[in-house]
């Protein structure tokens, strides 16, 4: 197997606590697998993807492990305890790989759906830039709403967009950043590329996503992703 020098960071120690599950939303089935499954198996079929680092829970590792080994996913190089917070688990994975010249692309377990396109746009992008996130338009107006719950602005739609993952960098960059983020006393930001525009380490491309690379959250996300699933599966 050609060697390319991309890992993928897959995100997969989040409790779910509004997904209205009894078990962490990555472990939810859909249609006989589960969303972590689902998400590793778009980076383990990927040509572009060299090694895979899953980050669960410490509680879930044992789970995880079985799952890999069931599948007999050959990518998966570690399974890692993460920590309290996204940021943490980030962190985690990222320090695990030893590669300074690494290309990484932090997913979220939680997104089962990601397609080689994205993937492959997003390594495509570390050719030219040093920072890449995933983002589709919003279909919908964004208000700001003050602390009185009343509106402040009406935000224009033409130039917002909703963040998806995976999002890619060059590993120098975004381990930086976290290193810069633990410097500063910052414990809770919910996105890596947040970061490299905080400190202002590069300027971060927007690789095109898709309205399928949905985030499993809220109990209404499980009757989506299954009703994705009907309809790829019509498609094969």
């Amino acid at each position: 197997m050609k060697k390319y020098n991309n890992r993928a960071i897959i995100l997969a120690s989040g409790a779910g606590a509004r997904s209205g599950l009894k078990i962490p939303k990555q472990f939810a089935l859909i249609n006989g697998r589960t969303v972590l499954e689902r998400g590793i198996d778009a980076f383990e079929n990927h040509d572009g993807i060299d090694e895979i680092i899953l980050v669960s829970a410490p509680q879930y590792l044992e789970k995880c492990k079985k799952i890999v080994s069931k599948n007999k996913y050959k990518k998966v190089i570690k399974i890692i305890p993460g920590g309290k917070t996204r940021q943490q688990s980030a962190y985690a994975g990222i320090s695990e790989v030893e590669n300074p010249r690494a290309n990484i692309l932090i997913h979220d377990a939680a997104r089962p759906f990601v397609t080689a396109r994205i993937i492959t746009d997003c390594i495509n992008a570390l050719k030219k830039y040093k920072a890449a996130g995933t983002a589709v338009p919003s279909a919908d107006t964004i208000i700001k709403i003050n602390k009185n719950n009343t509106v402040e602005s009406v935000l224009e739609r033409g130039s917002l967009m909703r963040c998806q993952t995976p999002q890619a960098f060059k590993l120098e960059i975004i381990k930086k950043a976290h290193e810069l983020a633990l410097k500063n006393n910052l414990a809770s930001v919910t996105d890596d590329c947040g970061l490299v525009l905080r400190f202002k380490l590069a300027p971060v491309y927007v690789v095109p996503g898709d309205d399928s690379n949905i985030k499993i959250t809220y109990p209404a996300d499980i009757l989506t992703a299954q009703n994705i699933c009907r309809a790829r599966d019509k498609q094969k």
